[in-house]
Formats: structure tokens, sequence, C-alpha cells
């Protein structure tokens, strides 16, 4: 089981002590021989009083072994903090707070973002099937599951669209397995994934049960190009990220990094998807395929691009309406788990005594990401550039979120700056 199935599972329960008066983690751990010769090096400015984040960022990713961090904090939609971290005995290595970073799951919110903004045009409808709207015909051989029908936009974008991964593997890390299946060569393509997850059975009967699912996400991508008859990375830049300003997001590559991204580290090493003899490469390089994954957990962005995308969900953008706000965070069939909260569209939400809390993390082979949005009108982003290390220590929501948590409860003043305008 992967960090991300772990956090997903216990991240909500944790976040959600209701009035976020969560307690630090014992952040213990042997640094490598290595590690000994690291120096420190901080970037971008914050307003007065908040150093806490700071150094809670930096304790958390010395004892990881962290080369790169991000952290932008937001508050009642002011910029007050800007950060880029580098932990590195690479001189040339220097993270800014404009760097890019892949988001993994953070992607999510994305594209429900998109597929909202096709609902409120018009364009689409919530209670649409997925069987109307792409092909969803299975590979030769295969039989389509009759309760595909039942599938619509609404339980794809809530994860109820009856897909489970932890009773049948999620077919979006199957490319060799789909390759074979298809008779076609490596790498495969976004269609092949949806052509191969069509002739899977559903674990669940769609609406009944949540199941966190890429693959969902990955047919709500396909959603988004074919209704809008654009590129999905094309149509997000129009309609979401360019109305605020944001320039810098981009599809993320497998094998190569663009301009300003920063390199990922794991300890792990796999087999390439992108070549039928299977070279052994790095885990981030080339054992996944990041291309087919951008509506489900490829985008790059920086902290600072991350916070202002979220004002969306404050209402004060043009994007979504009050309407479409509440249609992301409208409870689903399914009603509350037994930890008390819900998946709305891309994130997860528990209503506590003042407002609701939002967040989600995203985890990828050299990626760790986390957003919060507090009841009281403070989020921030967290972006790393490594999942896991030698020092076995977690990398799950918690574990990130707790000590800024701490901070910010700790806090009776906060500044009255916006650093917005030094990145838009």
């Amino acid at each position: 089981m992967t960090h991300a199935q772990v956090s997903r599972r216990n991240f909500g329960r944790l976040l959600g002590l209701a009035g976020l008066g969560v307690a630090a983690p014992t952040l213990v751990g042997t640094r490598s021989a290595r590690a000994a010769t690291r120096t420190w090096r901080m970037t971008g400015s914050a307003g007065a009083g908040l150093t806490g984040f700071d150094t809670a960022l930096k304790t958390l990713m010395q004892a990881r072994n962290i080369p790169c961090g991000q952290l932008a904090v937001m508050r009642k939609g002011k910029l007050i903090l800007a950060r880029g971290y580098t932990w590195s005995d690479d001189t040339t290595l220097s993270v800014q707070p404009t760097s890019l970073f892949r988001l993994g799951s953070l992607s999510k919110a994305i594209t429900a973002t998109v597929v909202s903004r096709l609902v409120q045009d018009g364009r689409l409808s919530l209670s649409t099937p997925v069987t109307q709207l792409i092909d969803m015909t299975p590979p030769s051989g295969r039989t389509a599951d009759p309760r595909l029908s039942q599938v619509t936009v609404r339980r794809l974008l809530q994860h109820l669209g009856g897909w489970d991964r932890d009773i049948t593997p999620d077919p979006t890390y199957l490319d060799r397995t789909i390759a074979a299946a298809l008779g076609i060569a490596l790498p495969i393509g976004k269609a092949d994934m949806v052509k191969y997850g069509a002739g899977v059975p559903l674990d669940h009967a769609p609406g009944s049960t949540y199941a966190y699912s890429n693959y969902g996400y990955l047919l709500l991508g396909q959603i988004v190009e074919k209704v809008s008859g654009l590129p999905y990375a094309t149509y997000v830049q129009q309609q979401v990220l360019t109305p605020l300003g944001i320039t810098r997001n981009r599809p993320g590559r497998s094998l190569t990094r663009a301009t300003g991204e920063v390199p990922y580290y794991s300890q792990y090493t796999g087999p390439s998807v992108f070549d039928a003899a299977g070279t052994t490469v790095p885990s981030p390089y080339g054992s996944f395929n990041v291309e087919n994954r951008t509506a489900m957990g490829g985008w790059l962005t920086s902290a600072v691009d991350y916070v202002k995308f979220t004002q969306i969900f404050d209402g004060t953008t043009s994007v979504l309406n009050k309407a479409s706000v509440d249609a992301t965070f409208a409870k689903p069939e399914t009603g509350l788990n037994a930890d008390g909260y819900y998946y709305g569209f891309g994130w997860m939400a528990r209503d506590v005594t003042g407002g609701r809390n939002t967040w989600h993390d995203g985890s990828l082979p050299g990626t760790a990401t986390i957003v919060t949005r507090r009841y009281d009108g403070i989020t921030w982003a967290v972006l790393l550039d490594q999942r896991d290390d030698a020092s076995g220590l977690l990398y799950d929501y918690n574990t990130i979120s707790a000590p800024l948590h701490n901070v910010a409860n700790a806090l009776t003043t906060w500044p009255a700056v916006d650093l917005f305008s030094q990145y838009y």
C-alpha cells in the first residue's frame, strides 16, 4: 500500500479534529552521512511574525532529507508568506517561490473546477452518464459492466463510480498489462487506459460506496476534451487559470523537466513504462506515465499559484459562481463517512463550528503535496520533491499539516501584507 493510500484513508480524520488544535508530531530519524554537508537556502518573503511557518517546514524537511520544498500561506485572500526552501549540498539548486513542482492529486481540484465550469456554462450536466459522453467500449473479448450507465459525472467527481483500487488494481498504473491486453506498444495513451478500464467489472454499485479512483478522474479529463472540443489543458488554462492571472501551470512530463521545475528524489527504482524491456529507472522518472495523469495528478505548479487557485472556492473570482461553489462542497449521496467528513468535487470536506475545513493531499514517487483551507480563512499549500526516504518517517497529510496548524493556532495577530503583487 502506498503512502497515498494510507493518507487518504486517515488524513481526513486527523485533519478534522475540528478546532484544529492538533499536536505537532515528533520528528525523529537519522540523516545520511552526505546530509551532514547540506546547507539551507531560503527564498521569498513573509509578513512579520510568521517565522514559525519557516521553522515547521525546515524541521520536517531536514528530518526526512527532503532537498526541495515550498510553502505559501494565504489569509482572507491575501498572500502573507511565499517561500522556497532548499536543503542540499548542491549549491546550484535553489528553490524559488515560483519554482514548479508536480502536484499529484491536488490536480483533481483543477479538473473538478473545469468540469464545474462546463456545468455552470450549460454545456454539461452532473447527472449525465459517462457512457453518453465518451466511448466506453471495452477491449475485444471483454464485456462492459452493465452498471456503467449509472456512473454519472457527479459520481465520478465524488469517487462514487464503483471502482475500488483496494479490490481491483488501479488501471492507471497498469501500463504493461494494458499494452499486452490491447496488443499495442509502450508507451500507452489515455484512450488506451479508458478502453481497458471499460472492460473491468465495477467493484461496487455506482453511488453506493466511496472509493478513491484515479480512473474516474481520467474519465473526467476525457469528458472535458469531448464537451469543450479542446485539449484538456488548453481548456483549463482558458477557463480556470487565465482569469486568475496564473500562467506558470503546465502539464508535467515523465522524462524531462520544465524550465524552473525542481528535480525529484526517491530511494526506489522501477521498470520503465516507456520501453518493452522495462529498463530500470529512478521511480520518479519513467516508472509511471506523467503525461497520462494530468487530469488526475500530473499538473505542475507552484505553491503561490495553488493558493491563488483556491480563491475560486472563497467565491471571490469570476471562475465559479456561488451555486457552483456550493455544489462543489455539497454532501454526496452516501453522506458523511464514519469519521465525519466527505469527498466533494476534488476536495475532502468537514463542517465544523464556524464554517468548513477542506483539504487534499497528493502523492507520487518523488512527490508529496498538501493543501489546507481552514474555516477561519487561512489557506496553505506545501509542495515537496520527495515522498519517501531511508528515515522511514511518514509523509501523510497530518504529519505535514499538523505543525502548520500549531503555528497558525498560536498566532494572535496577523500581518496585513499582501505579497500577490510580487508574483502577478
